[in-house]
């Protein structure tokens, strides 16, 4: 074998796979205040909606089940496709991209995805499935990160802000200890700076104060302490924005919203809008709280067609609002259980949609 024929083939054997390569970024995300700068500008710059300020906010949805997949042979028929019998990881990651510029114009900035997903029947007593990104020792799997990068690339590409959680209550326990969890945290933190996105938010874990929460480190008590490692990991001087969610109705800990770069709410279980408001106003008067955005990422409550409902009083807020639609496992209904139709195919979906347009001006 000649040599530049040696060179070429051991070059192709450690190369690295396309997925860990780093990427040319196009859309920036960073924090002026209480408010979401994009591409140097606030988002919705100049927009209000019935009198209340809607620039610098970060309208969005949760979509956790982008690069879901199920590596138990028991439960990986629920997922099925009805038009085919089987479940498709990579059908359904293509769907989702083709759903996102979709999303985009209707002044949808930001949507939550989980490299260990979340539950795909909306919720769950008990979690049988193993869905997460993350090896027993906090590796990445190496097709759980292809399909994430896809979903960030296209995410840059249209000048959207993917909010990037790691951890999952249903999936945590995948993980054999504590320093898996710690190595999963680097692992996935080193990856995002390295692919050079700057346009991702990154989210510890969903809903920190849920009981089921296997590992100590990622409950509120010691979840600041993955915070301050995910801030701590470099890449060119530049880090990654990193906050946690708490369950619905919740106020995060004052350990949690000092350190935090922007503070994750839920609306789930709340529902009388004025409890929206009181949530907000609760987690503004944490004696650690310093001027930065608030956001709900998660929020089954909608009445799109009253004046008074969750989104709107988390405007009243100044406080993002985030949509979640658990629906059913049908391919028909929600953006949350799998076989997902990502498209805006029910009149809750295309609501949310419509009204998310008035609200940004898009």
């Amino acid at each position: 074998m000649r040599l530049s024929h040696f060179l070429a083939v051991t070059a192709g054997l450690f190369s690295t796979p396309a997925w860990a390569q780093p990427t040319r970024p196009h859309t920036t995300i960073a924090i002026n205040g209480d408010g979401f700068v994009l591409n140097g500008r606030p988002t919705y710059e100049g927009r209000s909606f019935r009198g209340h300020k809607v620039e610098g906010l970060l309208m969005n949805t949760r979509m956790v089940q982008a690069i879901f997949d199920d590596e138990n042979p028991r439960t990986r028929s629920h997922w099925i496709y009805p038009d085919t019998g089987r479940w498709d990881p990579e059908r359904n990651v293509r769907e989702f991209l083709a759903a996102m510029p979709v999303w985009r114009q209707h002044g949808i900035l930001s949507f939550t995805v989980n490299f260990q997903g979340g539950s795909p029947e909306g919720y769950s007593s008990k979690q049988p499935w193993v869905t997460g990104a993350f090896t027993k020792q906090g590796k990445l799997k190496p097709a759980y990160a292809a399909r994430m990068a896809r979903v960030l690339d296209f995410a840059d590409e249209l000048g959207m802000v993917p909010i990037v959680g790691l951890f999952y209550f249903g999936q945590d326990e995948h993980l054999v200890n504590e320093l898996a969890v710690k190595a999963a945290t680097r692992n996935a933190t080193m990856w995002l700076l390295n692919r050079g996105y700057q346009n991702v938010l990154l989210e510890i874990a969903n809903e920190v104060d849920v009981k089921d929460y296997d590992h100590d480190i990622i409950k509120p008590p010691r979840v600041h302490e993955l915070i301050a490692l995910a801030q701590s990991i470099k890449r060119g001087g530049r880090r990654l924005l990193v906050g946690t969610s708490f369950g619905g109705g919740s106020v995060p800990t004052e350990n949690v919203v000092g350190p935090s770069d922007f503070i994750l709410i839920h609306g789930n279980g709340v529902e009388d809008p004025a409890k929206i408001a009181a949530q907000i106003a609760s987690t503004r008067a944490r004696a650690a709280y310093t001027p930065k955005p608030i956001l709900y990422n998660e929020d089954d409550h909608f009445d799109f067609d009253k004046p008074d409902n969750n989104m709107m009083r988390a405007l009243a807020g100044y406080t993002s609002w985030g949509y979640f639609d658990p629906g059913k496992s049908d391919y028909v209904n929600g953006f949350q259980c799998p076989p997902v139709n990502w498209t805006l195919n029910t009149p809750l979906k295309a609501a949310f949609a419509r009204i998310t347009r008035e609200v940004t001006g898009f």
